[in-house]
């Protein structure tokens, strides 16, 4: 098959120069003789206009330079169409590239683009919002939100923002229901995760899969912060056990339970982020796997 290559290039994920990445980027497209086209990302997230170039010049592959939350709304925005997405990871947190094993340098990302192999993985939707790999309700969304807001961009922007959150930060109401279970509780935060990451090599997740058919759902409940701390910290070292849905039990540190669809009422309006951007915060959610839905070129 032809290839043809649009690239989308977010200008203000993470922190390198986007100038550099785009020259570097035709460079080593043109030395490969791969036609191409180069876009900017759109702050609205909405792609659609892409839609006649994609048939019109038989594209055959998506490839986003930007971070999850853009990468989420291409692939979204994109979702029917027949192409391959790839990434050049260039976010503040790139947790569907660590997930993928897709390195961040640009050339190494750009030899993935060029040889490696495009397979089908899961996203899902919130509402009517795609996500590729996170969402999450509460304390985590509290600090994506104002790092949305920051001027300075990066891992030590977030860490400070979280550390500030974690001093102020109060539990939330939720009611979940899911199969035939139904879970009230006071929680810091839920996690709702198709990929095991946070982002910078965080996990949230240890057993998510992008390929399973489910999403793992990480409730850190209401407790004092020193035990907060510790429970997020087994959490992410894959130390609490997953539980089923016939034996889940309300308890205060980590609920982590795996389903394919979830409903949400979150009734003290915490906060929440989609893929690390910002989302408006809706009484009720409706959550859903949708299995194998767009093919991603990940290493051979």
């Amino acid at each position: 098959m032809t290839r043809k290559i649009i690239y989308i290039i977010n200008p203000i994920a993470g922190t390198r120069s986007k100038n550099d990445l785009q020259q570097f980027v035709e460079t080593k497209t043109k030395e490969k003789r791969i036609p191409y086209f180069m876009f900017p990302s759109v702050a609205d997230g909405n792609y659609s206009f892409l839609h006649s170039i994609i048939k019109e010049e038989k594209i055959s592959d998506i490839v986003i330079a930007g971070g999850d939350g853009t990468i989420s709304n291409v692939v979204g925005s994109l979702l029917n169409e027949n192409v391959n997405f790839g990434i050049i990871p260039c976010g503040s947190g790139n947790g569907l590239a660590h997930t993928a094993k897709i390195l961040k340098q640009p050339a190494k990302a750009l030899d993935i683009i060029f040889n490696g192999k495009a397979s089908a993985i899961d996203g899902f939707f919130v509402n009517d919002r795609f996500a590729c790999m996170l969402a999450g309700l509460g304390f985590d969304a509290k600090v994506a939100h104002e790092f949305a807001d920051h001027p300075k961009r990066g891992l030590m922007t977030y860490a400070q923002l979280t550390l500030k959150n974690f001093f102020s930060i109060n539990p939330f109401r939720f009611e979940l229901k899911f199969e035939k279970v139904k879970i009230d509780t006071d929680a810091f935060f839920i996690s709702i995760a198709n990929s095991n990451q946070f982002g910078n090599n965080f996990t949230i997740a240890p057993k998510a899969s992008l390929t399973d058919g489910l999403l793992d759902i990480v409730i850190v409940t209401a407790q004092n912060k020193v035990s907060f701390v510790l429970q997020t910290l087994k959490q992410m070292a894959g130390w609490n056990m997953m539980e089923t849905s016939s034996v889940i039990t309300k308890k205060t540190g980590v609920i982590y339970f795996q389903t394919n669809k979830l409903d949400i009422i979150n009734h003290s309006q915490a906060p929440l982020h989609i893929d690390g951007d910002p989302a408006e915060t809706p009484e009720k959610l409706s959550v859903e796997i949708k299995k194998k839905c767009f093919r991603l070129i990940q290493p051979v």
